[in-house]
């Protein structure tokens, strides 16, 4: 067994609030860390964007704290703070010197349970200007910039929860009322909908006592049971969405549908994955970009998701005239290979390896440990994940990675989102609508794109999207 054994002690409150503490006195510090279960897969049709909006409201203010007196306050102690919004979940950190625990606390305390008493329609007016400010600065005006929204409307459904980004329709936002935001908070902001998780200078004793203090007195909300869905099979027939616009040059994403998180087969398409594009030493980049020269990089990514699918994706920037129809065909022809030959023992060492000491890094930090416990905590039930990750990881074999990319990574069922550098050098809004060829099975790709939505390790790249 790998001798990671982070503490790990966890408390549920009355009211429903799991809180989980891993003491940690190396330095006199502690990461505050919250998980609330709501992202963008839980708006519904016309109400898109609400969870990312409530990021930006959050700091607006609460019942006892002025409009950015949470930033001021901390900061004032020497805190780091922020937070993010995605599909499954949005979170609120802060890490702070032992001695302002209790003060963050508060402030958390303070809005997650009184935010709408401060809630008012010109603070929902200003944070509705920021997100389209932060659309503008994020996705409209920058090169690449629609990629992921393109992505998820490739390989997702229209009507399944990964359709629509993060970000949202800025025309649902505008539509928005003072009332919906309130219910929208009162829906899903509630300690029994919430992970508070605890990494540190702190003892289980006096994190659990702190929690109660603060957050004891917060009633529990009615939460509205929510099935997940269903393992989305692979697409049918391959997806195509071109996108000729001011790029530096051209870039194929090459996206297939995967298992959900966590799961054995998911782990497996993560290896393949990796071997296929993920590492400097990867096939791909050997054949296309050492060996050929027809591109100047190449990556490979999963996204763990948990309602019905996860993802997975090989980007390729493409070389100064090389043809892009014949590098697709070349990367579906090395995803072939794989699937009749599976890793060597060498690919597998260095892929296991890189996913060990990136995974390693990640949790030696307090902040990034304390969000991977909220991460399983929240999501998989599971927050002692972060202590058989490599295990797990370690037991995928060369025949479960070749497998896995056979039943997932079949070039039959890829999503291929091209961006085409305009060689007219002038900007036609009709070529940017791009050409799309038919989904197979109702993926959307063709239909009007929903209004747009960090790489944390190489082993959980769910917040390829986040809107912060």
């Amino acid at each position: 067994m790998t001798a990671i054994s982070y503490p790990l002690a966890e408390r549920t409150l009355a009211n429903g609030l799991r809180v989980i503490v891993s003491e940690d006195h190396t330095v006199p510090n502690v990461a505050v860390n919250l998980w609330v279960g709501v992202g963008s897969r839980h708006e519904t049709p016309g109400r898109t964007g609400f969870a990312h909006l409530f990021e930006h409201l959050m700091f607006q203010g609460s019942r006892n704290v002025a409009s950015g007196e949470h930033f001021s306050a901390l900061m004032d102690e020497g805190a780091r703070l922020n937070a993010t919004t995605w599909f499954d979940r949005t979170n609120y950190f802060e890490t702070v010197p032992t001695g302002a625990l209790e003060l963050a606390l508060w402030l958390e305390a303070d809005r997650h349970g009184h935010l709408l008493d401060a809630l008012t329609q010109e603070n929902l007016d200003n944070q509705r200007d920021v997100v389209k400010e932060e659309k503008r600065q994020r996705y409209d005006n920058v090169p690449y910039g629609s990629a992921l929204i393109d992505i998820y409307a490739t390989v997702f459904p229209e009507g399944h929860p990964y359709h629509h980004p993060t970000i949202g329709s800025m025309e649902d936002l505008d539509a928005a009322t003072l009332e919906d935001v309130h219910a929208f908070f009162r829906a899903h902001y509630g300690p029994n909908n919430t992970v508070l998780t605890l990494v540190g200078d702190v003892t289980p004793e006096e994190g659990f006592a702190a929690a109660e203090t603060y957050f004891g007195p917060l009633p529990a909300i009615e939460l509205r049971e929510r099935e997940r869905h269903p393992q989305l099979p692979p697409l049918r027939e391959p997806v195509h969405l071109d996108r000729v616009g001011d790029v530096p040059n051209d870039r194929l994403y090459i996206s297939f549908r995967l298992p959900v998180d966590t799961t054995p087969d998911y782990l497996a398409c993560q290896v393949a994955v990796d071997v296929l594009g993920g590492l400097a030493s990867s096939r791909l980049v050997r054949r296309l970009v050492r060996t050929d020269e027809t591109a100047v990089a190449v990556g490979g990514w999963t996204m763990g998701l948990v309602d019905g699918s996860g993802l997975g994706t090989i980007t390729v920037d493409v070389s100064v005239g090389a043809d892009v129809d014949e590098i697709e065909a070349a990367v579906c022809e090395e995803i072939r290979r794989f699937i009749e030959e599976g890793p060597d023992a060498a690919e597998l060492e260095s892929v296991i390896a890189d996913t060990e000491r990136s995974w390693l890094s990640a949790l030696a930090s307090i902040e990034e440990r304390a969000d991977h416990i909220s991460h399983h905590a929240l999501l998989t039930g599971d927050p002692a994940y972060v202590n058989t990750f490599v295990d797990r990881i370690r037991a995928v074999t060369a025949e479960q990675a070749r497998a896995a990319a056979a039943a997932w990574l079949d070039p039959a069922s890829r999503a291929v989102v091209r961006y085409l550098a305009d060689e007219t050098d002038e900007t036609d809004e009709t070529d940017e609508t791009g050409e799309t060829g038919e989904t197979g099975d109702g993926a959307g790709a063709g239909a009007e794109q929903p209004a747009p939505a960090d790489d944390q390790t190489d082993t959980d790249r769910r917040e390829a999207e986040e809107a912060s």
